[in-house]
This record gives structure tokens, sequence and C-alpha cells, in this order.
């Protein structure tokens, strides 16, 4: 961007205020993005977090920082509940299924890398698996425990009085400490949780590793301090995650770094191991299907399995501000979808139309740019601006090779794909739909000749034929689209 470009101010969770972007060095950005627990399917909120996490990085290389973006795999050590209590979610999956634990997390890795790549996720430039990271999560721990940690007979434990201004991040501190943080017999305080779980006497788990304090496996927060730190260095840039990492799993993270680092109390934000920490809000979904434990819960594949283009719901993440609660319905995803065809058919007509393949933009579409840019970097204000893109496409009397630079350079950033889609594309046919789009042609065409013919008894009986299939026929539709699955 040009020197007169606003600069990026982002909304830091730690501090609770706007703060302009200041990287550790010097136009670089490190960014680290708590990842799945590969246990299960993603459902479609917890993709939202890596949507958000992708148009932060998308945003940074348009300001012009060159992006290390670090997303992690977690599969050992994660909880059934988050509050560091329960079965590891890997083990108990791994029973379930009466598969390798090593399968298990191969399976439901593929899956998620390919929900990923389906919503247009930019790949980061690694994905650390945690498994991979036990020799370091093992010297960090020998580091912080003599200070830090106690042993008990279910595990190493930390101190969480040993630190400064533990829970900071999750402004929830309380004479009784979190609620919600498992009751361990022997623990000195009630957010004490585990650095390392000891396998308990007679049982053996398909994942566990020697260490001085037992044979066992690592907690899942020590795994994300470990890799953020060994890839990125203390302090990186950006921590982000779900709103719901920001009262535990994040407070714990910071404890850790602070420990480490034998950093002091987090008036400091960089003491915290990242200099911002940034959360998503939640997607909300009113029939409860957005929770795993119902067995049938809002996948990408259910998206797309009743016809909806995943970019639709992409589209639909970037209508709201990440730090707003979302809420799914069918009918915002159909509305997302249709505002996506317009913009696609609209991107179509220009290519045919342009001269030249998309070059750099005028003068003419530069007051559009600056009011992207002040949208964008104004944390990441998507909903603006998605109305400044708007209006690009809808000028008139422009040139078309100017026009779709200015679009590919605001499409950069929001990861629509507008200049890569076809029409095409977008009509997914729906699992359960039999009849075959030669077949809806035909019909249509049929019907088209009986409309000509002013037989609309015929027309009207195909029509219903149709319907009867669960095809749509969209007479008048401004779009073009003509017909659809539903």
């Amino acid at each position: 961007m040009t020197d007169t470009s606003p600069p990026l101010v982002l909304f830091n969770s730690l501090t609770r205020q706007m703060e302009p972007f200041q990287p550790v060095h010097p136009g670089e950005a490190r960014v680290y993005s708590c990842g799945p627990t590969v246990y299960n399917y993603p459902h479609i909120g917890n993709m939202r977090a890596y949507v958000f996490a992708d148009v932060l990085g998308r945003t940074l290389s348009f300001k012009g920082y060159k992006l290390t973006h670090v997303i992690n795999i977690t599969d050992v050590g994660h909880l059934t509940d988050d509050a560091d209590a329960g079965e590891d979610k890997m083990e108990k999956m791994a029973r379930a299924e009466a598969r390798s634990i090593w399968d298990i997390a191969e399976h439901y890795k593929q899956a998620y890398w390919a929900d990923v790549q389906a919503l247009g996720i930019r790949q980061p430039a690694r994905w650390t698996v945690a498994t991979d990271y036990v020799p370091q999560m093992l010297d960090f721990a020998k580091k912080i425990a003599p200070a830090h940690c106690y042993e008990l007979d279910s595990g190493l434990y930390f101190d969480v009085s040993t630190v400064a201004d533990y829970g900071r991040l999750a402004r929830a501190q309380t004479e009784e400490g979190e609620g919600r943080i498992e009751a361990v017999e022997g623990k000195r305080n009630a957010a004490d949780f585990a650095i390392w779980r000891k396998t308990p006497p007679g049982e053996k788990r398909q994942m566990e590793w020697d260490s001085p304090w037992g044979r066992g496996a690592p907690g899942w927060h020590l795994e994300c301090s470990v890799m953020s730190g060994e890839v990125l260095g203390f302090p990186f840039d950006i921590h982000t995650g779900g709103i719901d990492h920001r009262e535990i799993h994040h407070p714990n993270e910071i404890a850790q770094n602070q420990a480490f680092c034998c950093t002091d109390g987090l008036d400091l934000a960089a003491n915290s191991g990242a200099r911002l920490w940034m959360h998503n809000n939640f997607l909300v979904e009113r029939s409860g299907k957005m929770s795993k434990s119902s067995g049938e819960f809002l996948r990408l594949q259910l998206l797309i399995d009743k016809g909806f283009h995943p970019l639709a719901y992409r589209l639909m993440c970037l209508q709201a501000h990440y730090r707003s609660e979302l809420e799914f319905s069918w009918e915002g995803l159909a509305a997302a979808l249709t505002r996506l065809k317009r913009m696609v058919m609209q991107v179509d007509a220009l290519k045919a139309r342009a001269d030249a393949p998309a070059g750099a933009a005028s003068g003419k579409f530069q007051p559009f740019l600056e009011r992207f840019d002040a949208a964008i970097s104004d944390d990441l204000n998507t909903a603006v601006a998605l109305t400044v893109l708007d209006e690009v496409v809808a000028l008139k009397k422009a040139d078309p090779a100017e026009k779709l630079a200015t679009i590919a350079a605001i499409d950069a950033v929001l990861g629509l794909n507008l200049l890569g889609l076809a029409r095409a594309d977008l009509r997914l046919r729906p699992k359960a739909a039999t009849i075959t789009e030669a077949e809806i042609e035909a019909a249509l065409a049929a019907r088209k000749e009986a409309r000509a013919a002013k037989d609309f008894a015929r027309s009207d009986a195909l029509r219903d034929e149709l319907a009867g299939q669960g095809v749509e026929v969209m007479d008048g539709d401004p779009l073009g689209w003509e017909w659809a699955l539903g």
C-alpha cells in the first residue's frame, strides 16, 4: 500500500482496546492461530475462526507485511472438557470407532484441510502437529517446573499464583478461581492446570511418552505455548482463536509463556508471549446443531450436500464483524449465495468485455481502494469493505480491465475467488437430487417451446413435473439462473 495508507488498528482482547499494529520485527507479521483437535469433523462454527484468521493474514499481506502464519493441529492431550477435565478426546474417539488413534488423527486432519481449501483459506506458512513437538514440550516443562509447578499423583500441575495477573485475558478472576476447572485433590488453587498428565496405574494410552513425572501425555495448554514459541519466537505479533479460548485455554498459555520467558505482569502485553490476542465471536444456530455431542451437527459438507457453495458460507461470515455473534440460518445462507451469484455474473460479464487481463487499477478507482483500505484497517471491518466491493462491481462506464484489477485487489483480502469462479461452479447439485442436469435442461427447453406456442397447459405440466423432482423453475429470475435444485 501507499505511504498514505491508514494504519492497521486491531482490537486486543488482553487490553480490551483498539491498538495500532506495531510489529515486533519491522516489516514482518508473525501470527499463531489455535487449530483444531482432530478427533471429529469441524462444524461450521469452528471454521468461522479460520475464515477470520485468514482475513487477518490477507489483510497483513495487503498492508505490505511479510506474513508468517502458523496453525497447529492438536492430536494429543485435549480433554473432553476444555476446562482441563475428562478423557482425552483423541483416545475416546479411537475407542468409539475401534481404530488406531493415529488413523483417527489422519482422517480428521484431512477432513479439516479439505474444509480449509473449500473455504478459500490460504495455506499458512506452517502446520505444526502436536505429537511432533513432544521433546520440546518436555524441555519447556522441565524449565518452568522448579519455580512454577508441583507434582500430584495424577500429573504435573502449574501453580497460577506464581505468575502476575493470571486470568487478566478472561477478566474472570474471583476468590474461588475459575469454577469450571476440574477439582483435583491436592491442587493448590482451583485454577491450577495440568502441564503433564500421568497415565493412571494399570492403564495404557495409545499416545504416551516417558517424562520426569512418569509416563503420560502433555497437557493441552502446553502444546500451543511450545509450538508458537518454537516457530515464531517470543514475543510474536498476534495470537488468534475463538472466543471460547479466551476464558481458560489462552490464560493458561499466557501463564506458561510468562513462566518460560521469566516476564513480569501483563501491563506490558508482550509479556504474555504475543503483543495482541484476537478472538472471533460465536456462530449461533438456534436448533442446537452446532454441538458435536448431538451426533448430527452442521458441517461444511452438509451445506454442500444441500446445494450451497462453501464460499457462500465464507461470504456469510464476512457480512458480520468477526467480534459480533453471527446467527446461522438457511435463509441467510441462501441470501449470501444470491449475493455471491450476482457478483460472479457481473465479473463474468467484465471478463468477456475486457480487452486485456486485469492490470493495475486507475485513478478513477483509487477512491474506492482507499475506502476499502480504511474499512479493512479498522479492525477488519469486512461488512463495510463488502459494500465498497458492491459499489465497484455496480459502477457503470468504467474500463473493464481496470475494474477487474480493482475487484482483484479487494478480493485478495476477502478471498471470494471472484475472478476464478464461473457461474456453473455455484450451481451445486444437492446430494438428494436424482434428476440430471441434462434432463433439467431438456425439460426447460421443451417448456420454452410450449410457452412460445402459448401452450400454457403443457408449460405448467412441465413445471409441475420438475417441481416434483425438486427443481424450482425461476421464471423472470433477474439473475438469469433459470432453475435451482432445492
